[in-house]
């Protein structure tokens, strides 16, 4: 049975690492900040937003949250970043996805100061991490990068496989497995014969969105998966086949009518050596990073050495 990795531990000892430097730098009178910009009353973007302002202040991180009514126009979203791109106050700039649609998210990302993108999505950070100069990068590869070396397991060598292409999560870790001296392939929904690929990997990382398609014989025996997904699993027989040995699973969909799963299947556990749960894996990872790529930020915006 595989080992599990456990993202809510990592993401602990990674938060109270991040305290520390808040202290640390408080000694200094600085105080990183983080804006957050959540155009509209999405109800899953306000839980989001909700649970990082939550966190900036649990560890000493000051926040602000900005709210501009859903009637916003791209101008006036660009106005507010152009103000925030100015404060001294403010180390990252949040914003929140997605966007409204008539507000033109790539002008508004775009706009955003590359020394305060905090997610690590502006071209000059991703051109940063492409040639492996300092700069911030997003924070769900990031996760993923400090459950592999915390959890001791070996990159430098090792065949990786990304499932998934994203700018957010498939590109950026493929380049950072890379950086790492990994060999990697990256497969998507075009790829032939997926199982060809998955089933040589060393470390495999599935970010393609679709429930359990990941099978316990497309994975390498004693191989780390990365679970990445998180797919809302609502049919009762769908529940019953990836679950049937899970009770506390099958409880959970009788209580609320649905349960999570991942992009792996459950018995995959069976096969690999060591797996990300989800929940409990990746998920608790993102908002940490966020938190270390606010003082990082701090840090890089001031000249003073990054932790």
């Amino acid at each position: 049975m595989a080992t599990i990795l456990d993202g809510n531990s990592i993401a602990s000892q990674i938060k109270d690492e991040v305290a520390a430097q808040v202290k640390e730098l408080a000694s200094q009178n600085i105080r990183p900040g983080l804006a957050a910009l959540l155009v509209g009353e999405d109800p899953a973007s306000e839980i989001y937003v909700r649970n990082k302002v939550r966190a900036c202040e649990q560890l000493g991180v000051f926040s602000e949250k900005i709210s501009p009514p859903a009637s916003s126009t791209t101008e006036q979203v660009l106005a507010i970043i152009d103000g925030l791109n100015q404060r001294e106050d403010i180390d990252g700039i949040l914003v929140q996805l997605p966007l409204p649609p008539h507000v033109d998210s790539k002008r508004v990302l775009l706009a955003v100061c590359p020394e305060k993108d905090v997610d690590g999505f502006h071209p000059v950070n991703v051109g940063n991490l492409s040639t492996q100069r300092p700069g911030l990068t997003p924070c769900t590869p990031s996760g993923i990068m400090e459950i592999l070396r915390r959890s001791g397991i070996e990159i430098s060598g090792r065949a990786a496989v990304v499932l998934g292409r994203s700018d957010i999560v498939g590109k950026p870790i493929a380049m950072m497995l890379m950086n790492a001296n990994a060999t990697v392939t990256v497969c998507h929904s075009r790829t032939v014969d997926l199982p060809a690929y998955t089933s040589s990997a060393d470390i495999l990382v599935a970010a393609i969105g679709k429930a359990a398609i990941v099978k316990p014989e497309m994975i390498k025996p004693g191989a780390a998966v990365i679970d990445v997904g998180i797919n809302r699993l609502m049919d009762k027989n769908k529940v019953q086949e990836y679950f049937r040995d899970d009770p506390k699973r099958q409880e959970e969909f009788a209580a609320k009518g649905s349960t999570l799963i991942g992009d792996v299947h459950p018995r995959a556990v069976e096969v690999a050596g060591a797996i990300t749960p989800v929940p409990g894996g990746v998920g608790p990872l993102t908002i940490a990073m966020l938190m270390a790529n606010t003082v990082k930020a701090a840090r890089l915006r001031r000249g003073l050495a990054v932790q």
